[in-house]
């Protein structure tokens, strides 16, 4: 499988850089199991004063972001992509609370299916409806609730699929779906004292008996 390509179009890279430069993530690019670039929205707007901004037609609170900075990152992204692989698979994605709810299963089925995946994260009221249509793209969203941009749901959805990559999380067992987890976990010491109060681990998980634990493991779940 060759790495994914995520290109997070953006206002704000530094929001999210360092954290997914860090850890697991940052581990899988130094490993070229991923790469991750990012493109400042601004730099793709002909207008002199860098505004990628307006009020919204008809009125309402706040500003939307205009249609020309966003197409032309994402255009100036597409040719890049096509410079460097002979067979592309793209993905253009829009983060919007009115998209398609992002689940585990659509991450883990994107490493198969996509060679590149554009991400644009959008701030204020939106993003202009026309880049929608103009792009072919999809919108996802990662919850039932409002932010303030599309930085964290950027950051989300990359660490969501990466984990899915072979080899970003060492053994296959490692990646949680694939074994039997529980909401419930112990580590040392066994016996914990807080507040004049006696908090122990589960005897069945000290019991060495594996099918014991594997049913206390599913009834946990």
């Amino acid at each position: 499988m060759k790495p994914i390509h995520f290109h997070i179009v953006t206002l704000f890279p530094e929001s999210i850089r360092t954290y997914l430069e860090s850890s697991i993530i940052g581990r899988a690019q130094k490993r070229k199991l991923v790469n991750i670039s990012f493109y400042q929205m601004r730099d793709f707007n002909k207008d002199k004063h860098k505004r990628v901004d307006d009020r919204p037609y008809a009125g309402g609170p706040g500003m939307v972001l205009r249609a020309e900075p966003v197409v032309n990152a994402v255009l100036h992204v597409k040719k890049k992509i096509a410079r460097g692989k002979s067979k592309q698979k793209i993905k253009i994605i829009l983060f919007s609370a009115a998209g398609k709810q992002f689940t585990n299963t659509i991450a883990s089925k994107i490493p198969k299916q996509c060679t590149d995946i554009i991400l644009v994260a959008g701030r204020y009221e939106g993003i202009d409806a026309r880049v929608k249509k103009i792009l072919h793209a999809e919108e996802i969203s990662v919850g039932p609730y409002i932010l303030t941009g599309g930085e964290l749901p950027a950051a989300l959805f990359v660490d969501a699929v990466t984990r899915h990559i072979p080899g970003v999380l060492g053994k296959d067992e490692s990646v949680e779906e694939r074994r039997i987890s529980s909401s419930e976990v112990y580590t040392r010491p066994e016996v914990l004292r807080y507040q004049g109060k006696i908090f122990r681990v589960p005897k069945v998980l000290l019991s060495g008996d594996h099918k014991k634990i594997e049913e206390w493991k599913k009834n946990k779940c």
